[in-house]
C-alpha cells in the first residue's frame, strides 16, 4: 500500500514539474521570437509526446540550434528529419550538441542515446536548454562585440554613399574622394549651422565644445544611465508578466489561454528593455526641452485632459483601506473539539466599530 502511494506521489510530482516546463519553454519561444505552430502549449505538448519521431519537434530543435550557431562558436549541428526514419539520427546529432554545449541534464546526457527523448518531459526539457542557451548568447553577442572585428568596418562605398545622402539632404555641392574627410565635414557643419540659423528652431541645447577626454566620460555616463534603464524597465515588464499570468489562474481562463496569449503576446513583443536614446540625440536636443512645467498647473492641465478624468464613480465603492488606526483585524476565537466533527474550527469575530468624531 506504501509503495502505491509513493508511485502516485512520484507520477503527481513528474506531472507537475511537466506543467511548469510546458509552460516555461511556450513562453521562452514567444520571447525569442518563434511564429511556428509549437508556440501554442497544447501543440508543444503533443509535438513533445511524439519525441524525435514528430517532424514538428525536430524543426523547432533544428531552428533553436541554427539561431545559437549565429550568435556563438557551436561546432555541432543538428540536420532537419523528414519522418520517424531519421528519429535515431536526430538523437545522435542531439547527443554530440549537449556534449559539446556541457548540458548540466542528466537526463539528456545519460542513458540510452535513441531512447533519450522518448520521455515528454526531456522533450520539454530539451527545449527550455537550447532557449536558455540561445538567450544567453544573444545577450553575450550583443554586449561583447569586439571592436576590431572587420566585418563591423564600414567600407568605403557604404561611406560615400552616406556622404551623398547628406550631401542631398543639405543641398551641397558633388562630393569628391580626392578632398580630406575633415574638410567634407567642416562644410557640413557649416552648412547646418546657416540652416539652423536662419530656422524658426530654438538654439540648441549643449553649445559646449567638448574635449576627447570629455566625451569619453560623457559615453561613460551614458552606458550607465542605459544599463539603469535596462534594469528599470526589466522591473517594469516582469512586473507586467507576473500581473498577466495571475489572470491564468481562474478556470475560465484555462479555457480561454490561447485566446489571451494571441491578444497579449503582439503587445508584449513590443516592450522592449533596452533605450533608443543615443549621444547624437543629446547633440540634436534644443533648449525648449529643457523646460520644466508642473503638470498640476492650469494650462498644461488644458492640454493634458481627457475623457476618463471627467467620469465620476458612484454607488458604494469598495474600501481600499490604509487606516490601521481605525479598523481593527479580525481576531479568531477558538473551541475546543467536538464529537461528530466541526471541532477546531476557526471562527472570526466581528469587528469592533469605533465612534467617529
Amino acid at each position: 500500500m506504501e509503495e502505491e502511494v509513493k508511485g502516485v506521489e512520484k507520477k503527481e510530482e513528474e506531472a507537475g514539474q511537466r506543467t511548469v516546463l510546458l509552460t516555461l519553454a511556450a513562453e521562452l519561444l514567444r520571447e525569442l521570437g518563434c511564429t511556428g505552430p509549437l508556440t501554442d502549449e497544447d501543440a508543444l505538448l503533443r509535438s513533445c509526446e511524439m519525441g524525435a519521431a514528430c517532424q514538428h519537434f525536430t524543426s523547432l530543435c533544428v531552428w533553436l540550434v541554427s539561431q545559437l550557431k549565429s550568435v556563438s562558436s557551436l561546432v555541432e549541428s543538428v540536420s532537419p528529419t523528414e519522418g520517424p526514419d531519421d528519429a535515431e539520427t536526430f538523437q545522435l546529432e542531439i547527443s554530440g550538441l549537449m556534449n559539446e554545449l556541457h548540458c548540466p541534464y542528466v537526463c539528456l546526457t545519460s542513458g540510452n542515446v535513441t531512447s533519450r527523448l522518448h520521455s515528454p518531459r526531456n522533450c520539454l526539457q530539451l527545449i527550455v536548454f537550447l532557449s536558455t542557451e540561445l538567450e544567453a548568447g544573444r545577450l553575450l553577442n550583443r554586449h561583447n562585440v569586439p571592436a576590431s572585428d572587420p566585418g563591423m568596418e564600414q567600407d568605403e562605398d557604404e561611406v560615400v554613399r552616406e556622404l551623398q545622402l547628406i550631401r542631398k539632404a543639405l543641398d551641397l555641392p558633388e562630393i569628391s574622394l580626392e578632398v580630406p574627410v575633415a574638410q567634407i565635414l567642416k562644410e557640413v557643419e557649416d552648412k547646418i549651422t546657416e540652416l539652423s540659423s536662419s530656422s524658426s528652431l530654438s538654439p540648441p541645447l549643449m553649445k559646449t565644445h567638448l574635449q576627447p577626454e570629455q566625451w569619453k566620460t560623457l559615453q561613460e555616463l551614458h552606458q550607465s544611465m542605459l544599463k539603469e534603464y535596462e534594469c528599470r524597465m526589466r522591473m517594469l515588464v516582469t512586473r507586467f508578466d507576473v500581473t498577466v499570468q495571475s489572470f491564468h489562474w481562474s478556470e475560465r481562463a484555462k479555457v480561454q489561454g490561447a485566446s489571451m496569449n494571441d491578444v497579449f503576446w503582439p503587445i508584449r513583443k513590443s516592450l522592449v528593455t533596452e533605450s533608443l536614446i543615443t549621444i547624437p540625440h543629446l547633440l540634436a536636443a534644443r533648449e525648449d526641452y529643457s523646460r520644466i512645467l508642473h503638470t498640476c498647473s492650469a494650462t498644461v492641465c488644458q492640454k493634458t485632459r481627457c475623457s476618463i478624468q471627467k467620469v465620476l464613480m458612484t454607488g458604494t465603492v469598495p474600501d481600499r483601506g490604509g487606516r490601521p488606526n481605525e479598523i481593527e483585524p479580525p481576531m479568531p476565537s477558538w473551541e475546543d473539539r467536538r464529537e461528530g466533527g466541526g471541532g477546531g474550527k476557526q471562527r472570526w469575530g466581528k469587528r469592533s466599530k469605533r465612534k467617529r468624531n
